[in-house]
Formats: C-alpha cells, structure tokens, sequence
C-alpha cells in the first residue's frame, strides 16, 4: 500500500487543527474529484511502519486536534489494513484526539469494517458533481453523510452528525 501526502497542519479536512494523510489509490474516479493524482495505486510513497510513526510523532502538540485519513481511498482492500493500523496506533496514543476518515463507499457498502471501531467520524459516499454545494460542512456533495460512528455502531443504526 502507498500514501500520496502528509499534511502536518491541516485546517480543512475536520475540525480544528489535524494531521491529514492521503492514501494513495482509488478505483472510484470521480468525476471532478479534487485530489485525482490519488487514482493510480502504482504511484505515491510506501507506507511504512515508520510512517505510521511519523504521523504519532507529528500529532504529539496539544494544537493537534485529531487525524484525517483520506485519498485516494482508504476503506479500498489495498489501503484497509493500513487506515486500521494506523488508526489503532493513533487511537492508543491519543485516546482523547479524534479521527476522521473519507471513503467513497457507503457506510453499509464498506468491504472490511475492521477500522471502524478506531474511527470517530466517517464522511461516506461519491462525491457527485451534480449534487454539489459549496456550502456543505465536511463534504462536496449532497449525497455524502457525516456519520457519528461511536454512536452508529452503539445504536446499530447509522447516526448523521447534522451541520
């Protein structure tokens, strides 16, 4: 599995101050899709053990609100055990920081849900140019959701976290 980016202090992919990485590979090829140099899953960097360190490391600032796990996609088999490991490791580091994770799957459509548990917040579904709106927090089209995952996978129901 590759990664495309690290950003160490990222503002716009969840609240507050972040550390955001872009996986690198995505089959989904959305039309208008803001970060299409993530596409090809031959391109990118290896991800690493180090890596993985690298991004603990660069969260330990108590300006450091939480991950963002992006793409590329990071839900896709080739990318899946990667955003677990990761989030696992960020997790037990920092119990009280939150991640965020975007996929192009629908929540219900997700191939391996093994890092759920890990994640906070997970922001679902294609962005489809039709449906865009400049306006919407956290998402680029209308179809997206911001889903609450603590709570969806305690209720057994998919929570929307409403703007």
């Amino acid at each position: 599995m590759r990664y495309n980016l690290i950003r160490k202090m990222d503002i716009s992919n969840g609240p507050g101050v972040r550390v955001s990485l872009f996986f690198q590979g995505c089959h989904f090829h959305c039309k208008d899709c803001f970060n299409s140099e993530t596409w090809d899953f031959s391109k990118g960097k290896p991800f690493t053990d180090e890596i993985i360190d690298e991004i603990i490391k660069i969260a330990d600032h108590d300006y450091i609100d939480g991950l963002s796990i992006l793409g590329g996609e990071p839900m896709h088999p080739t990318n899946v055990e990667g955003t677990i490991q990761l989030a696992k490791k960020f997790k037990e580091k920092y119990p009280n920081k939150n991640i965020w994770v975007w996929t192009g799957y629908k929540f219900e459509d997700i191939p391996n849900k093994g890092a759920l548990p890990y994640i906070d917040v997970l922001v679902d579904g294609q962005f489809i140019t039709e449906l865009y709106a400049p306006n919407l927090k956290w998402k680029g089209s209308a179809n997206q959701r911001v889903i609450d995952i603590k709570k969806t996978l305690k209720e057994n129901k998919i929570v929307i976290i409403e703007d």
